[in-house]
């Protein structure tokens, strides 16, 4: 991978910022410990452990999602939305990594742009709740907060927050990262043989034939262009792949937070692209405060509360400097709202000439409840959430330049509708997540090719 020079110093160098300045800021979404000295315990173990991400890695990825600002790239952003140590396994990974390839390569193929792709994966295993306790019928107990604080298992043993599991969950990312390199470097990702990426599930799919045909397009040009040149273009068998995850547990983050060497500032080195929350990017809190110091390209959730003063002033203390590919604002206003919401957003940042990569999650504001009491999202709304932002940015100007979703490469059950129609009473068949539901991978293919097909009504060919 090629190392950016981006060893400038900014003007505007973080003032009075250390990896644990975020202490002095009111903290939200943080777990009790019991033991104060287990937890420093555990920090201090995590900040000898070897680092999970590079430096080098960590600005090839700002470049390429500065490229995706100026419209050169597609940001395709993307995984479970809470990891679990039990999940951890070899056929697990790989499928959720053959989704993302297969979805990229319609991406690719469409959009005619390179695609970064990110996971949101080796370290997502912290998740925000509504409310610090759960109650059920007399007994309350503190929230299940993912993997990394406690246990699912409504018990008072389980659900006491054990420092111990952030190093548990340092070991399974860097497990998942070790074996997701393993595979791209060994040509997993070999685009000479995009077949070898298919679901065996999935193959009564009423997508698959539309995939196949174009797989067999993509073959026969690649084979062209080789007959070409004379040669195998080596560049086809590997791709570039970044991680990512909500960096909401700052005393895990922050153990991981380091300078290095012949480089400026700091860098969290337990992955490439942390993002912060629509629960916790106030202005004066701590989370806010910790990702202003990082070096890191960050992203931040804006929900349909955010007002256009807000986001300026938060956009002014993350990036102050108008750092290219150093900002991704990743608004999640759910289908009924984002075309209410969105574009008085659009303009304030488009008005004040702020470089930002804007990102559409179009899972969590569509989160709804069945009523035979399982959470879900209608797929439809996840479409309309999608199309109507591209419209969006197309009026206001402006450009979305990615997506993020929440989806897995297992046979699921957990959204509604898509190419099977799933139902209410589909549902029980598959429903795995032990927080919110994911798009299967029926339907995390036939969303890549609902964006490809939105791009083009927006971009007609040009005529020769």
């Amino acid at each position: 991978m090629n190392r950016p020079d981006r060893n400038l110093q900014p003007v505007n160098l973080p003032s009075e910022w250390h990896p644990g300045s975020w202490r002095s800021r009111p903290a939200l979404q943080m777990p009790v410990y019991p033991d104060a000295d287990a937890l420093a315990e555990v920090q201090e173990e995590l900040r000898g452990l070897p680092p999970l991400v590079t430096s080098w890695e960590i600005l090839a990825l700002k470049q390429q999602l500065a490229e995706a600002q100026e419209g050169k790239r597609f940001l395709l952003q993307g995984g479970d939305c809470a990891e679990t140590f039990a999940e951890c396994t070899s056929d697990i990974i790989s499928n959720r990594l053959k989704v993302l390839l297969q979805m990229s390569l319609v991406l690719v193929h469409g959009m005619k742009l390179p695609v970064v792709r990110v996971g949101r994966f080796a370290g997502q295993y912290a998740k925000p709740r509504s409310a610090d306790m759960e109650t059920r019928g007399e007994v309350s107990l503190p929230s299940y907060r993912g993997d990394i604080v406690n246990r699912p298992e409504f018990t008072a043993q389980a659900r006491v927050p054990d420092p111990r599991r952030m190093v548990k969950a340092y070991a399974r990312s860097a497990m998942t990262m070790n074996f997701v390199r393993s595979l791209i470097d060994g040509g997993f990702a070999d685009l000479h043989h995009p077949e070898y990426w298919g679901l065996g599930w999935v193959k009564q799919s009423p997508l698959a034939g539309d995939y196949q045909k174009m797989v067999a397009g993509i073959g026969d040009a690649v084979r062209f262009m080789e007959t070409l040149v004379g040669t195998q273009i080596h560049d086809l068998k590997r791709v570039d792949f970044y991680t990512s995850h909500e960096a909401l547990l700052l005393p895990y983050e922050e153990a991981q937070t380091r300078q290095v060497p012949r480089q400026w500032g700091w860098f969290n080195l337990s992955t490439h692209f942390p993002w912060v929350g629509m629960r916790t990017a106030a202005l004066d809190g701590a989370h806010a405060e910790y990702f202003r110091g990082i070096r890191n390209p960050i992203a931040v959730k804006v929900g349909p509360s955010v007002t256009p003063d807000q986001l300026l002033r938060l956009i002014d203390l993350l990036n102050p400097d108008d750092e290219p590919g150093r900002l991704g604002l990743i608004h999640r206003m759910g289908a009924a709202q984002v075309a209410d919401k969105l574009p008085a957003l659009l303009d304030a940042v488009k008005r004040e000439g702020r470089r930002v990569l804007w990102i559409c999650d179009a899972m969590h504001g569509n989160t709804e409840s069945t009523s035979n009491g399982y959470k879900t999202r209608r797929f439809d709304n996840i479409r309309s959430e999608i199309e109507q932002s591209f419209d969006i940015h197309a009026a206001a100007g402006t450009r979305l330049g990615g997506v993020h979703l929440e989806l897995t490469g297992e046979d699921v059950t957990e959204c509604t509708g898509g190419a099977r129609d799933l139902t209410e009473v589909d549902l029980e068949r598959a429903y795995r997540s032990t927080v919110d539901p994911r798009l299967n991978y029926e339907q995390a293919l036939e969303t890549a090719m609902l964006i490809v097909r939105k791009h083009a009504q927006l971009n007609p060919p040009v005529s020769a």
